[in-house]
């Protein structure tokens, strides 16, 4: 007779008389599950960061931008150190802010070119900035999934950096960023402006050459364009110039040069112009880039180039300084006690603000 299997349910059917029998099977101890030692990772030294992005560690320089855009006091000393002992290899790149306005196709620009001139051999980074949420201060959208071909470039690295909430959507640390991604040894950074408010004005302080995109067949060829941003560029490409609408983009090309004759240049002897491309069909894009290197070798032999990086860093001590004062301000425990009162005073049309931030200072200053 066949011995019953143990795998049989614990009742079963039985014999002739269709009655159940039980099955009773030994128990077995339970196995002791082991327990994983979960490792805590070594905390990376200042030098662990800067060799990393000596390197050229694409991972390694991720973590330094995060470490630098960190507002933890920890983070912030040994950041410092990193941008210390990275700042002489900085300083060899061509850094270009790229604007447009709204339908432009900005990120689809963007990824065009930057394909081509990763292509070309250049390795390239791309600094993103996103709208943020108010409430995390995070990035909303990220330009890695606008820029998927480029992201997978091995030439490219692409950063979206949320803005914080400043004035501009523009990273609070993006310019170290930048430095970061020289030392990487990018040769090419674009900035890509959020396209709102003061960006503009907060991204032509960070680069070399600005770009404004704009767009043929809309009707008025500068509806959208402030005359603030036109005066900012170096160079405005009109995007789409493509199919059917190659006639409308000549057409907004000429328009915008005639404007352009009559405006100051944004840059001391260099002659903004605008120009046509296609960011779909990719033609335009090598002239594009052409104006960019132009530019670059002219106001190198002028001298305008260097006395701009040197006003920018200028601008960049002034800013952090403001930054640091306004911190230190409303940290003190004098000038917390007395601000609530005072800010109900001033809602209330109790106190002019005038006033009462000339006593708010005198206090803390006191």
């Amino acid at each position: 007779m066949a011995k019953e299997s143990t795998s049989r349910p614990e009742w079963a059917e039985g014999g002739p008389d269709q009655g159940f029998n039980s099955f009773v099977r030994a128990g077995t101890e339970m196995a002791t599950a082991r327990t994983r030692t979960v490792k805590r990772r070594r905390a990376l030294k200042a030098d662990d960061y800067v060799q990393g992005v000596l390197a050229g560690d694409r991972t390694m320089l991720g973590r330094t931008i995060t470490l630098i855009e960190s507002n933890a006091a920890a983070h912030r000393e040994v950041a410092q150190e990193v941008l210390s002992a990275l700042l002489p290899h900085t300083g060899k790149s061509i850094r270009v802010g790229i604007t447009g306005v709204p339908g432009a196709g900005k990120s689809t620009t963007i990824e065009a070119l930057g394909k081509w001139l990763c292509d070309q051999e250049h390795r390239l980074a791309v600094l993103a900035i996103d709208p943020s949420s108010s409430v995390t201060k995070g990035s909303i959208l990220g330009d890695k999934t606008r820029m998927v071909e480029l992201s997978r470039h091995p030439n490219a690295f692409i950063r979206p950096s949320p803005n914080g909430g400043n004035l501009g959507g523009v990273a609070r640390k993006t310019r170290e960023t930048l430095l970061v991604c020289e030392a990487f040894g990018c040769d090419v950074i674009i900035l890509e402006t959020v396209g709102v408010g003061q960006s503009e004005v907060t991204v032509r302080s960070m680069v070399d050459f600005f770009m404004l995109l704009s767009i043929a067949g809309a009707g008025d060829e500068l509806q959208g364009i402030k005359k603030g941003v036109i005066e900012l560029a170096d160079l405005i490409a009109v995007n789409k110039a493509d199919g059917d609408n190659v006639q409308r983009a000549r057409m907004a090309k000429a328009e915008l040069n005639r404007v352009l004759s009559f405006l100051a240049p944004a840059t001391q002897g260099w002659k903004t112009k605008a120009v046509m491309c296609s960011a779909l069909t990719k033609e335009g894009l090598p002239e594009l880039w052409e104006k960019v290197e132009d530019f670059r070798r002219q106001t190198g032999e002028s001298g305008e180039f260097q006395r701009r990086r040197e006003k920018q860093r200028v601008e960049w001590l002034d800013a952090l300084l403001t930054e640091g004062l306004q911190d230190l301000f409303f940290r003190d425990p004098t000038v917390k006690e007395r601000l609530v009162g005072i800010r109900q005073q001033v809602a209330k049309g109790e106190v002019p603000a005038a006033q009462a931030a000339e006593n708010l200072l005198a206090l803390w200053n006191g």
